[in-house]
């Protein structure tokens, strides 16, 4: 099991397959959004949870181990940045493009969006090395998927990685 921990305690756990479906959607809506270095970092972050590349069963984070900004303005950009990432992909974004049915990562992303909404951002410990810094933001694109790739870790996207 996959697990990624949020707001109030709530944690939402997948399986291997519902994890990379997960991490699939959120790719496809998280390439369309990024403007910003926050953005791409948690992109790049978004790369990491890659079983085919990381492992199975071994990914997912904790929205308070990840660096949400220094200032609360700079927080809630950062927080909005991926409610908007979530409501994206909710409206099933490019998902005719997938090469199979998603059945299930709908309610896994209302699980999350509702994780992201409660949290409470002043808990945020922001620990060392869970998002990616500045110069490990995932800037560059896959031609042929049109989504951000897991440069500087790996010249592949979600997409490549898993034979698509």
């Amino acid at each position: 099991m996959n697990v990624f921990r949020g707001g109030g305690g709530r944690r939402l756990e997948m399986t291997n397959g519902g994890t990379a479906v997960f991490v699939d959607v959120l790719m496809l809506s998280v390439s369309a959004l990024a403007r910003e270095p926050w953005h791409f970092r948690f992109a790049a972050l978004l790369t990491l949870q890659d079983q085919s590349v990381m492992g199975r069963g071994v990914v997912g984070f904790d929205l308070s181990d990840l660096d949400w900004g220094d200032t609360q303005q700079e927080q809630a950009a950062a927080n909005n940045f991926l409610l908007r990432v979530l409501d994206l992909a909710l409206s099933r974004h490019r998902w005719d493009e997938l090469t199979y049915e998603p059945p299930w990562v709908e309610g896994h992303l209302r699980t999350y969006r509702a994780m992201v909404e409660e949290f409470d951002l002043a808990t945020a410990r922001g620990d060392a090395g869970v998002l990616p810094g500045p110069q490990e933001a995932a800037m560059a694109s896959c031609v042929r998927h049109r989504v951000l790739d897991a440069l500087p870790f790996w010249e592949a996207c979600v997409f490549c990685t898993a034979g698509v």
